[in-house]
């Protein structure tokens, strides 16, 4: 079970908006970690390149290092074995696929401008994953 720590949590909430509309004013991009990651891939030559692999790099390298200024590492407990985690994984790729964006793009930056597609979309993502929860911890019993 995670701890609930509001104070972390709203820091947390207000700098992933900060990052946004920094990306958005001065990009003009919609910082949707799906596309993000898709383009930086399939697109090593592109004048966005640099920016894209300076954001995931700072999304990699920002909690490691606030763990070494703070000397708090958090406990990160996976309770699924590594096939699980691939299916996973598999199952959410094929939705930000089929959903044209993930949860942050939808959720972070299409919800903030009222796109009703990104309402949907994270209406979507969030019915869903509450009923996978409900079914594999309450009816499968895992």
């Amino acid at each position: 079970m995670t701890e609930f720590t509001p104070v972390m949590s709203l820091l947390g909430g207000v700098l992933i908006g900060i990052a946004t509309v920094a990306l958005m004013g001065i990009h003009g991009r919609i910082a949707g970690i799906n596309g993000i990651v898709g383009d930086l891939l399939t697109s090593p030559t592109s004048s966005d390149w640099s920016w894209r692999a300076a954001f995931i790099l700072g999304m990699i390298v920002s909690p490691i290092a606030i763990s070494v200024a703070t000397g708090d590492l958090p406990q990160i407990t996976v309770p699924v074995g590594p096939l699980m985690l691939a299916v996973g994984g598999f199952l959410v790729g094929i939705g930000t696929s089929l959903g044209s964006g993930c949860t942050s793009g939808h959720g972070v930056c299409g919800m903030a401008r009222f796109s009703a597609r990104s309402i949907v979309a994270t209406l979507t993502f969030m019915t869903t994953g509450l009923l996978t929860v409900y079914l594999t911890r309450h009816v499968i019993g895992g």
